[in-house]
């Protein structure tokens, strides 16, 4: 184990002392010798298996097998989440094969980034992750269950399923992915098309039709956003049976492996007699693995405030130091767009995961003293999954890359340091993606341009303001603000400036898209300006400079002068309606800041 990372992951451990014992209590509290059904009494049972047919009625009344939750993510406008409309009955007969039930206990709610960015319903997206983890705490309330199947893929919905996940800790899990679309128009030239059209030189029809050439079937979108690193998180905190991430849908092997998943958490209960409670088996060093291999493969910037999130709900504490100072120790070892030209599919034929876990157990840089829902130690999710003969079986993975442009050589990174650096001075923290940055364009010193809302930036784009070096302040996007919606209308338009030559970087309480990188940005940024950080108080003109070397974020005016400056006030409210977002409001005013989650749902404890 490299020494910095076992000095983060001792920090960690000492600071989670208290809120780590009280979580076990409570889910050791929690626990059953019997099935949890059995405390129920003849009507709350009668009521939980009516629907049932006669065999699985037979099985739940004689409380000693054990009854399988799903929770699904399942809906058909999600590209991600339309193979899950199958899964149910296919989960139902491979647990009835073992000898149990499984009931579809609730469907959580799954919204697209990719159709809300720049709408309106985008200042719900953030918020809907807590609504996931509440949705599935109510699925799983009635107590009729010893073990649970989770249906997720994307943005806030993996984040929300794991909150619930550590919530009801006392619950083996496992979750289950559906599997990338084929690939389509390549990133690189779906990029260059998004620029063409800021730039006025496409019009909408080619636009569209760039965009229905990338995202165009089944499956999770190819791109290392969100959603393919919370897929990547996930299997390295062994919630995945090994190598089952980045699986085509609608495929023998993609089935096999839904039919392994659902047999595999009956092995966990209680009834089994090997029984794994998800809150035990994921621990402080699951944790710092999950975190280190999104640096080292430069995944999303929104894992930062979902994994302080869930991890919170286990009683585990992280902040932003954590990120930073493993990021110095973790070197980047994948290219995956946007951090190179390759798509998640392009991984996966260049070793995926199996070889990810190889490189990272042989560099020192992961634990591996950790339980999986496969037993102690990761040995196992070096294996590939494979049908062989009409049968599921693991083989060794490969040894060796096979695409050096994709994932590097043993001992030759893209970078000696991870994806993400910690910027701090007087404007606040804040997260910088560094992974996909040029040599040099991590440092800027420029004038402030201040906007309040991303699309005035749009519109001074269009309008030939904007040739000129500048640091784009767009605040009032923060948690308690708008809900933190994604700013991905800025990319296209920053891009555009950043390869006409000019520097240009971006300050934010908002968060970007796990799909940008190019542009420096400062983003994540706590305190944000409804919560008194001094971005409320930048001007137009304002010199700022950001160092992502250095890890410097500073607003370089006279500390007189901002005494003296009045806040700028939030005149936005009116966006806190339409579109739902008046119902919204109860949780958007108890969001905590972006380094403690961005999280409704620990209002009494944001520590």
């Amino acid at each position: 184990m490299k020494p910095q990372i076992q000095a983060v992951t001792e920090r960690i451990i000492a600071r989670s002392k208290d809120s780590r014992s009280q979580y076990l209590d409570k889910i050791n509290q929690a626990k059953s010798s019997k099935v949890h059904r059995s405390v129920l009494s003849c009507g709350n049972l009668a009521h939980g298996f009516a629907a049932c047919g006669k065999e699985d009625k037979s099985i739940l009344k004689q409380l000693n097998h054990s009854d399988v939750a799903i929770v699904s993510a399942y809906n058909d406008m999600l590209s991600a989440h339309q193979p899950y409309e199958t899964y149910p009955q296919i989960i139902k007969d491979a647990v009835r094969e073992t000898g149990g039930v499984a009931q579809f206990a609730g469907g959580v709610p799954a919204m697209c980034d990719g159709v809300t960015q720049g709408q309106p319903g985008m200042d719900l997206s953030l918020m809907s992750r807590d609504v996931i983890a509440m949705s599935s705490a109510v699925a799983l309330s009635h107590n009729m269950f010893d073990g649970t199947l989770m249906l997720g893929i994307c943005d806030k919905i993996v984040p929300g399923l794991l909150i619930a996940t550590m919530t009801f800790g006392h619950l083996p899990t496992v979750f289950v992915p559906a599997g990338p679309m084929p690939s389509g128009l390549p990133n690189k030239e779906k990029a260059r098309v998004r620029q063409q059209y800021a730039e006025g030189e496409v019009g909408q029809d080619k636009l569209l039709e760039a965009e229905s050439a990338s995202y165009h079937s089944p499956g999770t979108c190819t791109f290392f956003g969100t959603a393919n690193s919370n897929q990547l998180v996930v299997e390295v905190m062994g919630l995945h049976l090994p190598g089952a991430s980045f699986v085509a849908p609608n495929t023998q092997l993609r089935e096999e492996l839904t039919k392994a998943a659902a047999r595999q958490v009956t092995r966990l209960t209680q009834q089994s007699g090997n029984y794994v409670p998800v809150g035990e088996m994921i621990d402080e060093k699951s944790i710092v693995n999950a975190i280190v291999a999104l640096l080292a493969t430069g995944g999303s910037t929104n894992l930062t405030m979902h994994i302080i999130a869930f991890a919170k709900a286990a009683g585990i504490i992280i902040n932003y130091d954590d990120f930073a100072d493993l990021s110095d120790a973790v070197p980047l070892m994948t290219r995956i767009y946007p951090n190179g030209f390759a798509d998640i599919n392009q991984f996966q034929e260049a070793g995926g995961m199996a070889l990810l876990f190889r490189d990272l157990i042989d560099a020192g840089l992961v634990h591996e003293d950790v339980n999986t829902i496969c037993g102690q130690g990761l040995e196992k999710y070096t294996q590939v999954p494979t049908m062989v003969d009409g049968k599921l079986v693991w083989l060794d993975g490969p040894t060796q890359s096979g695409d050096i442009e994709v994932i590097a050589a043993p001992g030759e990174p893209f970078k000696e340091d991870g994806g993400l650096k910690v910027l701090k001075g007087n404007l606040g923290r804040s997260v910088l993606k560094t992974s996909a940055l040029a040599p040099g364009a991590e440092i800027i010193k420029a004038p402030a341009v201040v906007f309040e809302d991303q699309h005035d930036l749009d519109k001074a784009f269009h309008a030939g303001e904007l040739d000129k070096d500048f640091v784009a302040v767009v605040r009032f996007q923060g948690p308690k603000a708008r809900g933190m919606p994604e700013c991905h209308k800025l990319t296209p338009p920053l891009g555009v400036l950043q390869d006409k030559g000019f520097k240009v970087a971006l300050v934010t309480d908002g968060r970007m898209s796990g799909a940008s990188g190019k542009v420096p940005a400062a983003i994540h940024l706590v305190p944000e300006a409804l919560d008194g950080g001094l971005i409320a108080k930048v001007q137009t003109g304002d010199m700022i400079n950001i160092d992502g070397q250095t890890g410097e974020l500073t607003l370089l005016v006279d500390e007189q002068e901002l005494a003296q400056r009045q806040p700028a006030a939030f005149t936005a409210q009116h966006e806190h309606s339409g579109i739902g977002r008046e119902l919204f409001g109860f949780m958007r005013n108890n969001l905590s800041d972006a380094e403690t989650g961005a999280c409704s749902l620990f209002v009494k404890d944001n520590s």
